[in-house]
């Protein structure tokens, strides 16, 4: 028998009547429905689990403004009690520390102090959740000597809120 090679050819091709390569383009066809189904089911439970931690994790970093706010004033008028002997009094307003008062911006409403007790209270906008911090210097007897370190009371719906822990 002689060996042809255009016989052998022929029969190649009939064997396949698409062809070689369309027959091996058949065979990869994608993905199947089920694995597209599983991947967007995958990508759903991400998302519902991330997207609530995203958005606790932002009002977080933004009323963290709303806190370094009252703070700096919290360091002036812990300076100005000192001086003054502990008298709330003298320390009440933003005159009688010689500051000006924080300006208001996208996450700060404002910081205000209260003429009789001296607290602090800082007010969020409704971006960093409208809670308030109010920080509160401690009351000290009339006559004794200044502390070395005032410590302020901590409290504002920010610590009544449930929502995100450790707000304030």
């Amino acid at each position: 028998m002689v060996y042809n090679a255009e016989v052998t050819a022929k029969l190649t091709k009939s064997s396949y009547p698409l062809g070689e390569e369309q027959m091996t383009k058949q065979n990869q066809q994608g993905f199947t429905l089920i694995e597209l189904m599983i991947v967007v089911a995958i990508i759903g439970i991400l998302a519902a689990v991330a997207l609530p931690a995203y958005q606790d994790y932002t009002l977080k970093a933004r009323f963290a403004e709303v806190k370094t706010s009252a703070a700096s004033v919290k360091l002036t008028m812990a300076q100005c009690l000192q001086e003054n002997n502990n008298n709330v009094a003298s320390c009440s307003t933003y005159a009688l520390l010689g500051i000006a008062a924080p300006a208001a911006n996208d996450n700060l409403a404002s910081v205000t102090i209260d003429d009789t007790t001296g607290a602090i209270t800082a007010t969020g906008t409704a971006s960093a959740g409208g809670y308030t911090y109010i920080l509160t210097p401690p009351t000290i007897a009339a006559g004794a000597p200044p502390p070395s370190t005032y410590v302020f009371t901590v409290s504002g719906t920010c610590s009544t809120q449930t929502r995100i822990p450790n707000l304030c």
